[in-house]
C-alpha cells in the first residue's frame, strides 16, 4: 500500500465532509489578523506562544512553510499578518481551501501538493519558519521529515510542531466509549496496519479512514535534535470529551519550538 497516496485520498474525503481541521476560519478571524490581532494552534486548544514567532504580531516578509497545515485556517492568518506563505499538504482539497480563503481576502499564498517527507521542491534555506500542526501520525517514519525541515530552514530558522502523545494508541477506544474505562490492548509502537485485528482494519480501509501510526517521544523530540534542531520551547495540551473519553486522564498532545543550529 502507498500510505501517502491512501492518506491523501482519505484526507480529501474528510475535508469534503468538513471536519474541525477542514473548516476555514470565520471571516472576522482573518480580518482581525490583518490588524495584528491573531493567534494559531498546533494542538487542539492552546494558542502557540507569541514569542515562538520571530516578529509577532507583524510577520511582514517572514517566509513560512505551512507543512500539512491546509484547510483554510492557519495559512490565511499568516498571510493576513504579512507573511510570505507556502502551504504544503498531501490533500488537494485542503490546499484548495487555503487558496479559496486567501483569495477571498486578496491574500497571496503558494500551494504545493506532496509528501512532507520529500520537500525537494524547495531550495535549502528557503524558509524562516516551518509550521507543522499535528500530522506526523499519518507518516510511517519521521527521520526524513526532520531532515527535510532542517534543510529548508535558514540557519536560525524555527520549526514549530504539534504531536500526539503516543500513549493515546495503547487503549481500546471502542471499549472506552462504551464503558468510560480505559483498557490497554495495544503495544507501542502502534500502527493501524499491524495493530488492528483484520476485521477492524478491513472496515477502516473500506470506509477510507486515514491510516495512523504512533511515534515515540524519542522519534518526535530526539529526532529533531538528531537532525540539527535545538528544542527551545515545549508545552502540553488536552483535547475534549466529544473527541475521546481519555479526556482528563493525561495530556494527549504536545508542541515544540526548535531552532536550526547547524548549517
Amino acid at each position: 500500500m502507498n500510505i501517502h497516496e491512501y492518506n491523501r485520498n482519505a484526507w480529501n474525503l474528510q475535508s469534503l465532509e468538513g471536519c474541525r481541521w477542514s473548516t476555514p476560519y470565520p471571516d472576522e478571524v482573518i480580518e482581525a489578523a490583518k490588524g495584528g490581532d491573531w493567534s494559531v494552534i498546533l494542538t487542539p486548544n492552546k494558542a502557540v506562544p507569541a514569542e515562538w514567532f520571530p516578529s509577532y504580531p507583524d510577520l511582514k516578509g517572514l517566509r513560512i512553510l505551512a507543512l500539512a497545515s491546509g484547510g483554510g485556517q492557519q495559512v490565511p492568518v499568516f498571510a493576513a499578518a504579512g507573511a510570505e506563505v507556502t502551504s504544503f499538504d498531501a490533500s488537494d482539497v485542503q490546499l484548495e481551501k487555503d487558496e479559496e480563503t486567501c483569495a477571498r481576502f486578496g491574500l497571496k499564498v503558494t500551494t504545493v501538493q506532496g509528501d512532507m517527507a520529500d520537500l525537494s521542491e524547495f531550495k535549502a534555506g528557503a524558509f524562516d519558519l516551518v509550521f507543522n500542526p499535528v500530522s506526523n501520525v499519518f507518516a510511517e517514519s519521521l527521520e526524513p521529515i526532520w531532515r527535510e525541515c532542517h534543510r529548508v530552514l535558514r540557519p536560525g530558522g524555527r520549526l514549530l510542531c504539534g504531536f500526539m502523545n503516543p500513549a493515546f494508541y495503547l487503549f481500546d477506544h471502542e471499549w472506552l466509549e462504551e464503558t468510560g474505562e480505559p483498557r490497554v490492548i495495544h503495544r507501542l509502537p502502534y500502527s493501524d496496519l499491524e495493530s488492528m485485528d483484520e476485521e477492524t482494519l478491513s472496515e477502516q480501509l473500506e470506509a477510507q479512514l486515514s491510516v495512523e501510526y504512533s511515534h515515540s517521544w524519542e522519534e518526535q523530540l530526539g529526532g529533531q535534535c538528531a537532525a540539527g534542531l535545538a528544542i527551545t520551547g515545549f508545552y502540553e495540551d488536552d483535547w475534549d470529551e466529544e473527541s475521546t473519553q481519555l479526556q482528563g486522564w493525561m495530556p494527549m498532545y504536545a508542541a515544540t519550538c526548535a531552532v536550526k543550529w547547524q548549517g
